[in-house]
């Protein structure tokens, strides 16, 4: 059945705002000093004392226990929390700490087992059921997934990750934004995902309407085992089209081209910009999987949840160092030691999760968008007005461009006529824009909820 705004598209035109063809970026996109100050503001000499604490705890596999108050996961967990806990004394109290668990009995899991999340919640202004998320995981592990022993440095995978996820709660905590951040450090990745099933059942319970999931997992290496080195690149994976999908949207993605606008990959997309807008000779790299090849993280519960995520790691990857015992062998050294961090290339992609919180939680959530214009020489856009918007954007591009092109501003209205463009030959979106010009996602036309709705979704590990 047709959504209400589609209707009104196609019977009311006299709701559509008329602009000549050649009217392309009607302004230049606002460059805020607010994004360059959070950037400014990450240290990787703090980076670098959180990995080295992480590292002192000798192992964090998940199931080392919570017997030692110096060694373990249990151990790891506390001081995660304490850290959350004084960062929120520096901003008067601003976070809210919490610790959801469940149990688990898996592949890699004997006997059923607690997993424990870390949370620190920064409740938005005015809009805070929107959500914005940081993650990573702070479990480590040896070649042997079952060694809760021996020691399990764990410096980038991914003591990299729960460090950016901690400084990026330091340097966003000084601010206040419209959208809640909630910054998320897991239990129980190396074990089968369980640290982001925990996150998704606890978003999904509390009625959360996330717009992201930022995963941060393996951040903080530059140089490859094939002997290549990247500093000015970082990957961000995205999935197509969305794990959970009602079947009428599935089929209208896929017969109207949307495979490649999941709200997942017009993050990458809004991430990708930024990066090259507000940091200086480093750029996102988009690539369109959820993962690597045979490899998972902690986005994908979040995903089966239906919230969008992107997996963030870094640009070239030393498998030498991921998932082995710390040990040489033939010359070549094994394990996940703090020397194998590259601390200034570790600020470099926390800048950018940081600058990408910032910009989502100032801006509107993206709309809900539908279109019309079959079988004419036009296309019209229809929005549903979102809070805090005073304008919006039409884009359009080729289908086979990867970043939006063209387009036209719009007003406070809720539509848009693109006179004299295709809709047989471009792909089509609308941003909302704040009053002082933060800009949200595109979203793509033809979805009946909101972006980071959550309705009736797939089963997730139990």
């Amino acid at each position: 059945m047709k959504s209400s705004i589609l209707k009104t598209a196609l019977a009311v035109s006299a709701l559509f705002a008329a602009l000549p063809a050649d009217a392309q970026q009607a302004a230049p996109d606002k460059n805020h000093p607010l994004l360059h100050q959070i950037a400014d503001a990450v240290s990787p000499d703090a980076l670098k004392a959180t990995i080295t604490r992480l590292v002192a705890f000798g192992t964090r596999h998940s199931l080392s226990g919570n017997a030692s108050a110096t060694r373990g996961i249990g151990a790891a967990q506390d001081w995660v929390k304490d850290e959350f806990t004084k960062v929120g004394a520096a901003c008067g109290n601003c976070l809210q700490i919490e610790t959801p668990a469940e149990n688990f009995i898996g592949s890699r899991i004997p006997v059923p087992t607690e997993f424990k999340d870390v949370l620190a919640i920064q409740r938005g202004t005015s809009d805070p059921d929107r959500v914005i998320i940081i993650a990573g995981h702070l479990d480590s592990r040896n070649t042997d997934p079952m060694d809760a022993v021996h020691d399990a440095p764990g410096a980038n995978d991914d003591g990299s990750g729960t460090a950016a996820v901690l400084e990026a709660a330091r340097v966003l905590s000084r601010y206040k934004f419209p959208a809640t951040l909630v910054y998320a450090v897991l239990t129980g990745e190396e074990q089968g995902l369980y640290g982001g099933t925990v996150l998704a059942h606890y978003a999904r319970d509390h009625h959360w309407n996330v717009e992201v999931d930022l995963n941060n997992d393996i951040i903080g290496n530059s140089h490859g085992g094939d002997g290549r080195v990247d500093t000015t690149h970082v990957r961000v994976f995205s999935e197509g089209t969305r794990d959970l999908e009602t079947e009428a949207e599935a089929k209208g993605i896929r017969y109207n081209g949307g495979e490649i606008d999941s709200p997942s990959r017009n993050l990458a997309r809004f991430i990708a910009v930024l990066g090259d807008r507000y940091l200086k000779d480093f750029h996102p790299r988009m690539i369109y999987r959820t993962d690597r090849y045979g490899r998972g993280g902690d986005q994908v519960p979040v995903l089966a949840a239906g919230f969008p995520a992107v997996r963030i790691p870094e640009a070239v990857e030393n498998y030498t160092r991921e998932h082995q015992d710390v040990r040489t062998e033939n010359g070549i050294a094994y394990g996940d030691v703090i020397g194998g961090v590259d601390f200034a290339y570790l600020a470099r992609v926390t800048r950018l999760n940081a600058i990408a919180m910032a910009a989502l939680a100032m801006a509107p959530a993206p709309p809900v968008v539908g279109i019309s214009g079959a079988v004419t020489y036009d296309t019209m856009l229809s929005w549903q007005k979102v809070p805090g918007a005073s304008a919006y954007r039409a884009w359009w591009r080729d289908s086979l461009d990867p970043l939006w092109t063209h387009s036209r501003m719009a007003g406070d209205v809720t539509g848009i006529k693109l006179e004299h463009v295709n809709i047989d030959d471009w792909l089509f979106g609308v941003s909302a824009l704040s009053a002082e010009g933060y800009e949200s996602p595109v979203a793509f036309p033809g979805t009946e909820r909101p972006v980071g709705a959550n309705l009736t979704p797939r089963p997730m590990p139990k």
